[in-house]
């Protein structure tokens, strides 16, 4: 996280002396302006958050049906990636999200318990490591979806499209087994 934010101020360095809304930082006010009301460019920056919500609230109490989605063609970019919670909400309904919800508060409070039960420091701390990383994207990727953070660009952990997150994911998951596996007694 701290290489990619390194390159993006390097990046936003070396645009400054291009452009004057990178010196100014207008863009920054745009994205908070746009999340606080996006209802007020709704054909522009505002588009993917009105999609999602469309999309959240078509769902209803039980869904559309898995696969029954409308918001996901052509309608909510990048249906995949950043916004396939508002796609499940559509699909599952306020059900299945809030299934999908206690999943996640199930794996961050058993990921505690290991931390708490590992039998050393180390093991202790890249547990609570492993849970803070895959709970906090969780957090976050809900609370933009249901715009009560600004877009972000962060994936929901094991449920978006991509190889590599899955596999880290995966791959994270299976050391915080083994960590379970020889706590203290």
């Amino acid at each position: 996280m701290i290489g990619l934010t390194g390159i993006g101020a390097f990046l936003n360095i070396k645009n400054a002396n291009q452009t004057s809304t990178a010196k100014s930082g207008s863009f920054r006010m745009t994205r908070v302006q746009t999340w606080l009301n996006p209802w007020s460019d709704v054909t522009g920056e505002g588009w993917q958050i009105i999609q999602s919500l469309y999309a959240i609230g078509s769902g209803g109490l039980f869904g559309s049906g898995l696969g029954q989605s409308k918001q996901k063609y052509l309608y909510l970019p990048e249906p995949q990636n950043d916004f396939i919670f508002a796609v499940l909400a559509e699909e599952l309904g306020y059900m299945g999200c809030i299934f999908v919800i206690i999943l996640f508060l199930v794996f961050i409070w058993r990921g505690i318990v290991i931390s708490m039960r590992a039998k050393d420091t180390f093991g202790s701390l890249i547990a609570i490591g492993i849970v803070t990383l895959i709970g906090l994207q969780a957090i976050i990727n809900i609370a933009v979806v249901t715009n009560t953070m600004p877009v972000t660009g962060m994936e929901l952990p094991f449920f978006s499209y991509g190889g590599t997150a899955i596999m880290v994911n995966l791959i994270s998951v299976g050391i915080l087994l083994n960590i379970s596996k020889s706590e203290k007694k």
